[in-house]
């Protein structure tokens, strides 16, 4: 068991004023793993107010320090590797083989990526008889999610912190003990009092409170499209800045001259990626009608032979969803495509065999859909496929941008340059080509209802970043 009784407020760990706790669950075996404290809105307000004094020191700090203390903390991360890849393994449900490459991995390659710009940075320069000068945009509230929670995590702290920014930290319930480990490395490595700030609890809770509080300057969530709208809708009472990465619903267009069978597999990988609990999972197959069968077929093969199960094993593809929540989501989704008319392919809502324990859920894939269906319209965030086919490729792209969602797309094709061209035309804020792989030096975010702003690279730094012009004589 692991219990946390405090909220890490202005370099102390104080303990919460609010009494309530709330558990912590393996995903896999349903037993409650740790607790941490049921914030109220007066830890949020002292964590705000803590914020709020650092940031005058902390915001007049050179680059090169604040680069120095991200730094810092990626080497004491990467010796913590191990340790935090096993508890978001158990909090999350995500293999072990693959938290401890994306779980852990990517937060220590973000927070070096993002030190290294810090230092290469222009934040100031000259325009004409103005100096254009770029500062920390001030108190950051940041809300992160669970299925990717130290990645997120650090992908919104590690360039407010770049900026001259003071921040404080919000992480789901759900999977909330890894990030004390990021707090305690923080603790570790002497960042001063009130730079990072961390408070649990809900949305209703704590959420709230902090995003519209009146000392807040920034908000930056990663959660569902109907969070994004809540906090958009509750931030615009003091007209604060807000930066959203939402949901997806997001379309792979298998082109006609592709190789069937990399693309499926790779369909899957992308589609299946954490059980699906991922917001840029392909989920939206788009594929040749002439090709239809044979994709089914691949598809069917591919899900059927995954192996579901313990994270712990070396053999297990998919563990399980989060949460009992999630996992009913899902499986409600999935009885409803099959009483809506879609033709069920793979899986199906019934357990894998022999894991009546745990939130686990078979992949799944569905065929003969409609665009009406919930199935293709809304995101499950579980792993659940389903097959479209087109007979143009100007239909293909027309089904592919047939959504609410802009977050990611893919596009698989024999051509390099027949599967830009087709990128080109898809409204989603990142399109991957064929196997291309995820990059944490470039922009990622999305158009319409998967939110607004970007992380990552240049962009995700002038997302905490406010413009001021000198007019000079």
């Amino acid at each position: 068991m692991i219990e946390r009784t405090a909220h890490y407020i202005g370099g102390q760990w104080q303990p919460s004023i609010g009494t309530e706790t709330i558990p912590v669950v393996n995903a896999s075996t349903e037993q409650i793993m740790g607790s941490i404290p049921a914030g109220n809105a007066e830890d949020a307000d002292i964590a705000v107010r803590a914020a709020r004094a650092a940031f005058e020191s902390w915001s007049t700090t050179s680059p090169a320090q604040r680069a120095g203390y991200l730094k810092l903390a990626a080497e004491q991360l990467q010796l913590r590797q191990s340790e935090i890849a096993s508890l978001v393994s158990q909090e999350v449900g995500m293999p072990f083989a693959y938290s401890n490459v994306v779980q852990v991995g990517l937060p220590v390659q973000s927070l070096v990526s993002i030190a290294d710009l810090a230092l290469s940075f222009q934040f100031e320069r000259k325009v004409y008889n103005s100096l254009v000068v770029r500062e920390p945009v001030g108190v950051v509230v940041a809300i992160t999610p669970w299925n990717y929670p130290l990645h997120q995590i650090v992908a919104k702290v590690a360039p407010a912190l770049a900026a001259g920014c003071t921040i404080v930290l919000k992480p789901s319930e759900v999977a909330p003990l890894n990030a004390y480990i990021l707090a305690e490395v923080f603790e570790a490595i002497g960042l001063p009092p009130g730079v990072f700030n961390l408070v649990t609890g809900t949305g209703t809770g704590v959420g709230e409170t902090l995003v519209a509080h009146p000392e807040v300057d920034m908000v930056s969530l990663t959660g569902s499209t109907a969070a994004g709208r809540r906090i958009g809708a509750v931030a615009a009472d003091t007209i604060k800045r807000v930066s959203l990465e939402l949901g997806g619903k997001s379309p792979l267009l298998v082109l006609d001259d592709a190789d069937i069978t990399a693309a499926v597999s790779h369909g899957l990988s992308a589609c299946y990626l954490n059980s699906g609990q991922t917001c840029i999972a392909l989920t939206r197959m788009i594929v040749p009608r002439s090709k239809l069968a044979e994709v089914e077929a691949i598809a069917k093969v591919g899900a059927d032979s995954l192996v579901v199960g313990d994270p712990f094993d070396p053999a297990t593809a998919l563990g399980p969803l989060v949460s009992s929540t999630q996992r009913d989501r899902v499986v409600t989704y999935i009885e409803q495509a099959i009483a809506d008319g879609a033709r069920l392919v793979a899986g199906g809502p019934t357990p894998p065999e022999g894991l009546e324990t745990g939130f686990f859920v078979r992949p799944t894939v569905f065929s003969d859909v409609t665009p009406d269906m919930a199935i293709v319209r809304e995101e499950v965030f579980g792993p659940v496929l389903v097959i479209q086919p087109y007979d143009t490729e100007a239909e293909a792209i027309t089904l592919a941008n047939d959504s609410i969602f802009g977050l990611n797309a893919g596009v698989f094709s024999g051509d390099e340059q027949r599967a830009i061209s087709v990128a080109r035309r898809i409204r989603a804020g990142q399109v991957q080509i064929n196997d291309g792989a995820f990059n944490i030096h470039a922009p990622f975010g999305g158009y319409r209802q998967s939110g607004n702003g970007r992380e990552f690279g240049t962009w995700g730094l002038e997302e905490f970043l406010e413009t001021k012009s000198l007019q000079l004589p």
